[in-house]
């Protein structure tokens, strides 16, 4: 099914110069015999992508609500059974899993010209479908501290291949009084493997 180009959203006031693809199409976009209803059901899930002001408003009213926030990042390309099981891990320390995701620039930086494999409007709309995942926000920088510091989580969770004192944003969150945990990874998944394979 071809989509029209999707319209464009404004990554947030601290960033104006980054614009994302919105997901967030109409259902009138889409050529389906579903009822219109159905089909914006069926495409709820888009709603969990969020700018950075959207997610910190959010965790605004989880706090108030006493909901345990759980944050992580990652660039998540071509997402396999071990991103899944981390991010299912991830939200089962608390109650709201808020993802940030690597915008492609800021993966090119990390990775190499050649990645990310996929662009960050699909990266974000495969995690957002996610039902562990309750909000994925785009992020430009290399690093996540910003949004980290927008969203104030109970709990940052980061891979147990990152040594304790490495994660960033780690000081900050146990500053207000959450703690950092390190989920361990499932071996023989990665999308560097998924790459030479394809390559072979």
């Amino acid at each position: 099914m071809e989509l029209p180009k999707p319209p464009h959203l404004r990554f947030g006031p601290d960033h104006p110069e980054l614009e994302h693809s919105s997901y967030h199409l109409p259902p009138s976009c889409y050529k389906s015999d579903m009822p219109e209803d159905k089909l914006s059901e069926a495409l709820a899930y888009q709603r969990k992508i969020s700018t950075l002001e959207e997610a910190r408003l959010a965790c605004e009213d989880y706090r108030k609500a006493s909901r345990r926030i759980v944050f992580t990042n990652g660039c998540f390309d071509l997402l396999h059974p071990g991103h899944v099981r981390y991010l299912a891990m991830a939200r089962a320390l608390g109650d709201i899993l808020v993802v940030g995701l690597n915008a492609d620039a800021s993966v090119r930086r990390l990775k190499g010209a050649s990645r990310p494999l996929q662009g960050e409007a699909a990266r974000a709309e495969v995690l957002a479908a996610l039902a562990c995942v309750g909000h994925v926000v785009i992020f430009p920088e290399d690093n996540p501290l910003n949004l980290i510091l927008a969203t104030k989580p109970d709990v940052l969770a980061k891979g147990a291949d990152w040594a304790a004192e490495e994660i960033i944003g780690g000081t900050e969150v146990r500053a207000w009084g959450g703690k950092v945990a390190r989920i361990q990874l499932v071996e023989g998944h990665s999308t560097s493997n998924l790459v030479e394979k394809a390559r072979d």
